[in-house]
């Protein structure tokens, strides 16, 4: 038998546009949603974050939560937990990257209610790094799924291994990239895809293979593939109708072509099941403690053996993306100090202010739309380092208005105008390097 688990990622910014969100919702989410509730044999793996939950309800598209909430309250798809904002979390530090998985529960579970209760993880673009597997075990997840450039033994299709932290252990997965990504870039049909699942099975008897993309890849990207892909290779695993009245004549042509052929008909539809992600951890037989290589699911070997595991947010050799991060930082940690010295209501207010805003700046879009791999976009790029700057603008107005001696205020001031500098430096970057 060979276990298929495909995991469908929804995301879009907190900035993202009405019309393009409607658009997104109309082209993919709907139809989406539609075909899996037209197959009640399918079964997926979702990840929705919290900022695109939130988003749906704010503009009038809860019918897509409600959509997904029926189909997994009947069964056919199951959630994994994630990261609200969409922060690449290997850079963030491991008190950010828990309290962005307690909103993203807690955004998740208020739209979707009892039944999102996952067991899995998606880090954000599949970003990796041993820092991360702490809060994520803290946060009571079972497994995380990560690009299959980050497996760093053998091909594991039969075994599940496993990362080990202290007494616990979390169990690694690692979606199949290449085939993934023909299927993301429209260079593999539906039968093509089957087809390919059947050959890697080798001279194993049971193996699974895992998918994963973007959900926008489906009607978004490549207009009607979730029909033309999606709609076919579900309908293709369609199970046979079960050996009764309606059942007698197909068994009849079963039993004529054994008698000759002389051997048992093997039907196509039998040896590809469709499963989600946790119920491979019941199937399959638990491997070795295992490290994952630090990367995401756009790393390539190349960029892991040059020291390069996230190249579209934290580029090597990519100037834009170091003023961008020492940005953030300087955002960070007057927040940090905005939050110790509050007080009174008004600097409370400030305070909270610059700690919701920092929850927002932390995503990542900003970061890929500056990699230059090919992503480039000066005003994406400017609309997150704008979300920045009311971080550091409402964490000073609590720090200015706290009990502080007036040198403390100074040195925080200070860092006031590294960020003004800082920030001249990234608009000069995004106007003569264009």
């Amino acid at each position: 038998m060979i276990y298929w688990a495909p995991l469908l990622h929804f995301y879009q910014p907190t900035n993202q546009t009405h019309w393009v969100l409607r658009k997104i919702c109309e082209e993919s989410y709907r139809p989406l949603v539609k075909l899996f509730h037209e197959l009640p044999h399918a079964k997926v793996t979702v990840n929705i974050n919290g900022a695109l939950t939130d988003l749906l309800d704010d503009h009038g598209m809860s019918d897509v939560i409600a959509g997904l909430r029926d189909l997994c309250e009947k069964g056919r798809l199951e959630f994994t937990g994630s990261a609200k904002y969409h922060a690449i979390l290997p850079l963030i530090g491991q008190d950010e990257v828990l309290r962005q998985i307690v909103l993203n529960n807690q955004t998740n579970r208020q739209f979707f209610g009892d039944c999102y209760s996952p067991r899995g993880f998606f880090p954000p673009e599949m970003a990796y790094s041993r820092d991360i597997v702490k809060p994520v075990l803290e946060a009571g997840y079972k497994w995380i799924i990560m690009s299959g450039v980050a497996c760093p033994v053998a091909w594991p299709n039969n075994i599940v291994h496993g990362i080990s932290a202290g007494r616990q252990k979390l169990v690694a997965f690692f979606r199949d990239d290449i085939l993934s990504n023909k299927v993301s870039f429209h260079d593999l049909d539906a039968s093509g895809f089957l087809e390919q699942l059947r050959q890697l099975q080798g001279d194993h008897k049971d193996i699974y293979v895992i998918t994963a993309m973007d959900a926008e890849t489906f009607g978004h990207h490549i207009k009607n593939w979730e029909k033309l892909f999606l709609g076919e290779v579900y309908e293709a695993l369609e199970p046979m109708e079960p050996i009764g009245k309606s059942g007698k004549h197909l068994q009849r042509i079963v039993d004529t072509q054994k008698e000759i052929f002389g051997a048992a008909v093997k039907n196509d539809k039998t040896d590809i099941e469709v499963v989600t992600i946790s119920e491979l951890m019941e199937i399959f037989p638990p491997g070795q403690s295992i490290e994952p290589r630090a990367s995401s699911w756009s790393t390539t070997l190349g960029d892991i053996k040059d020291g390069n595991p996230y190249p579209l947010w934290n580029g090597k050799g990519n100037v834009l993306h170091q003023l961008q991060w020492q940005h953030l930082k300087i955002a960070m940690d007057m927040t940090y100090m905005a939050l110790k010295v509050s007080g009174g209501e008004p600097v409370n207010s400030h305070a909270d202010l610059a700690r919701g805003l920092l929850d927002k700046a932390l995503q990542s879009d900003q970061f890929w739309w500056a990699s230059r791999r090919p992503m480039w976009d000066i005003n994406l790029v400017h609309q997150g380092l704008l979300i920045q700057r009311e971080v550091i603008l409402n964490a000073y107005k609590a720090i200015q208005m706290s009990d502080l001696s007036e040198d403390e205020k100074m040195e925080y001031y200070y860092r006031v105008l590294a960020g003004r500098d800082i920030r001249s430096k990234i608009t000069d970057q995004l106007l003569l390097n264009g």
